[in-house]
């Protein structure tokens, strides 16, 4: 048997509540059980909005900036991911860019996961879905 669990995560204290979940599922799993956790961080493709005058915009980050940014998330998704390793769990880290709830669904999908994992700073809910 197989568990796949997909972990979005944002990089906030808050967002990272759902892996105690995950990390007492898991613990109760049998040793038989295969798990993985796919930890994946959706990047925005826009920079913050730019300001001039009385207009404002969005505008692409440039590929240099999209690449740190990758980077940067691939690093913190790599550290929470450590902890995990060592509890018996394959973890695999995926970054994407785009709109968050058609990402998480695809990786998802692409994984076949048997479960997503997530928590909400609980301002909008899954209302974006």
């Amino acid at each position: 048997m197989e568990e796949k669990i997909v972990v979005p995560l944002d990089g906030s204290k808050l967002g990272e509540v759902a892996l105690s979940y995950v990390d007492d599922l898991l613990g109760g799993m049998s040793f038989d059980v295969k798990k993985e956790v796919i930890l994946l961080q959706v990047l925005s493709a826009f920079a913050p909005v730019v300001v001039c005058g009385e207009a404002c915009t969005r505008v692409l980050y440039t590929e240099d900036e999209m690449k740190k940014h990758k980077e940067k998330a691939l690093r913190y998704l790599r550290k929470v991911g450590k902890s995990l390793k060592s509890k018996d769990v394959a973890a695999k880290v995926k970054v994407a860019v785009g709109f968050p709830p058609e990402e998480i669904i695809k990786t998802a999908e692409e994984v076949n996961a048997s479960m997503i994992a997530l928590s909400s700073h609980g301002l909008s809910g899954f209302s974006g879905w």
